[in-house]
């Protein structure tokens, strides 16, 4: 269908912006018919569509089609996803389910090969892919990248298993995605020589500084857990040519409120040139990733966004290959019925399931400290505390949680067979009842819990088994669970009413629990997460992050 669009173009490259009609026929951008060089004040600002640059779609709860209705409102046209959280789950057979319902929707997903599934050889997963996998997938057109190797310690050490997939990513001419939180000087420099491109992990400005400056491109991260706008922000300025933003894991309720469009309003807020933050946030990961994205010229394709203004970035209209797919707020991607692929295999527990004998270390040992996982509000990484045992409760053979000392009790359930449960303590969840539980644990997507009392672990966790995945809480008399029966991580479900869902349990959880978490589930789903310092509880045990072994 032939259109035409007016607006006051925003030319990145020229560095400009003039009035013009933009003519499309077939999908594509036929020609810009310039109205003149000075800005219309009545018209509204055209400008290329946002790109997330890496996002794991499954954190959404939602599935791809899902995701992308609601991410369109907010004028993301495409994004770079990684598939590993159902890969870890299900599979190859995960991967092509977020493929094919992909396709099913006007939006631009490009999915990744998951470079490491598992994550670690320190937890179950659902599935392996090998070296073989990933060179399969990889040939795949719509594989765009070999996704974030979190094995950084296996490039280092030139793992050949490891070394395989990222060479086989660059026989196809294939970026390789990169994820090294805390690697500095010497040994950055050998992960970025052995050709890993980016990295999202970033926490200080000092670590991107040091990346950036070795040639690595930089993501700035704000998703619903992990938050470093305001840590990495002050390098865009000088950095916007090796710089992109992204979320990374964004739950429901949050994307529902914004995407990108965000963060190119605070930074202009602050003063960034809007060149340099459109050029972040729309060319870099189109011309890094070789995308089939538009990018507002004649002849690219008809992806492109109108914005009331260039300030607050509210988006009036998203257009991608031509076709109009939200306007003022509203989505016009439809919900698309599909199938749910799981694997599941889990008992219900019972209270004494949960219990933390005295005896685990040992009768010979006359132990007084106990390792306990410190989380961080709006970051992925926790310390690792040494507590002494007197800050715990002490009932017959068996250690308790504190609420007095915000020492609660965290749970790791294995969901793929039947196994003993990783026990270990936690700080800085706030709960002063009940318990929170969810099959959203990354990387293997075991379930993981945190509470007050063996009794509310255990009905929470049941919650979550009894559904076959999602995030349970309860307490107080109360019981609430959001089902996830897409490898439980996803519900097919219409995105809106999950969003609605998700944002009562969530509230739940603050208001009544009593968690001083800004997403309390967003940040219990990476206290599996091995891959990141500093310790970490996974199905086989409590883990050290920095030396990579249990403790």
């Amino acid at each position: 269908m032939n259109q035409t669009v007016t607006g006051n173009l925003v030319d990145i490259a020229r560095r400009s912006i003039f009035p013009a009609h933009i003519h499309i026929a077939e999908g594509r951008i036929a020609s810009i018919e310039s109205l003149g060089d000075a800005i219309l004040p009545s018209l509204p600002f055209i400008t290329p569509g946002f790109v997330d640059a890496h996002v794991h779609v499954e954190s959404s709860m939602l599935i791809p089609s899902e995701f992308a209705r609601l991410a369109v409102v907010h004028g993301t046209v495409s994004t770079i996803s990684d598939p590993h959280e159902i890969a870890n789950v299900c599979g190859m057979e995960g991967v092509e389910y977020m493929i094919d319902n992909g396709k099913t929707v006007s939006f631009k997903f490009n999915f990744g090969a998951p470079s490491c599934v598992p994550a670690t050889i320190f937890e179950t997963a659902g599935a392996a892919l090998d070296a073989k996998d990933v060179s399969a997938l990889l040939q795949r057109p719509e594989i765009k990248y070999l996704s974030e190797m979190m094995n950084f310690p296996g490039v280092l050490h030139k793992d050949p298993e490891v070394m395989e997939k990222i060479a086989a990513a660059h026989a196809l001419g294939k970026p390789v995605d990169g994820h090294a939180p805390g690697l500095r000087g010497d040994a950055a420099q050998q992960y970025i020589e052995a050709g890993i491109s980016t990295d999202h992990e970033c926490f200080t400005l000092e670590e991107a500084l040091d990346k950036l400056q070795r040639g690595m491109k930089i993501l700035i991260r704000e998703g619903s857990a992990a938050k470093n706008f305001n840590a990495l922000i002050p390098l865009l300025p000088e950095w916007y040519a090796q710089m992109m933003f992204c979320s990374d894991d964004k739950h429901p309720d949050s994307l529902v409120l914004g995407h990108i469009n965000q963060l190119c309003a605070r930074a202009v807020a602050l003063g960034i040139d809007v060149f340099h933050v459109l050029q972040v946030a729309c060319v870099n990961p189109v011309q890094h990733y070789k995308l089939d994205v538009g990018l507002l010229q004649s002849g690219d394709p008809a992806d492109f966004i109108v914005l009331k203004n260039l300030q607050q970035f509210e988006v009036a209209a998203t257009y991608i290959n031509g076709e109009l797919v939200a306007s003022n707020g509203v989505s016009h991607i439809q919900p698309r019925a599909w199938h749910a692929i799981n694997q599941f295999d889990c008992a219900p527990t019972t209270a004494a399931d949960f219990s933390y004998p005295l005896h685990k270390w040992g009768e010979e040992e006359n132990f007084e400290q106990v390792y306990a996982i410190e989380a961080l509000d709006g970051q992925l990484i926790t310390n690792k505390l040494t507590l002494p045992i007197t800050d715990f409760p002490v009932h017959g053979d068996a250690m308790h949680a504190s609420v007095a000392n915000d020492l609660l009790k965290i749970v790791v359930v294995n969901r793929y067979h039947q196994a003993p449960i990783a026990k270990s303590f936690i700080r800085n969840f706030g709960l002063k009842a009940g318990a929170i539980a969810s099959s959203v644990a990354h990387d293997s997507h075991n379930i993981v819990a945190v509470g007050v009392d063996d009794e509310s672990l255990s009905a929470a966790v049941n919650l979550v088994i009894a559904a076959q995945g999602g995030v349970a809480a309860c307490g107080n008399g109360q019981q609430h669970v959001l089902a996830l029966p897409v490898a439980g991580l996803m519900t097919n479900e219409d995105g809106y009413a999950v969003a609605e869902k998700y944002t009562a349990i969530d509230q739940f959880v603050k208001q009544e629990l009593g968690s001083t978490l800004a997403s309390p589930f967003m940040t219990l789903s990476f206290m599996a997460l091995l891959v990141i310092p500093h310790l970490k509880l996974s199905d086989k045990g409590l883990f050290d992050g920095d030396c990579f072994s249990f403790v």
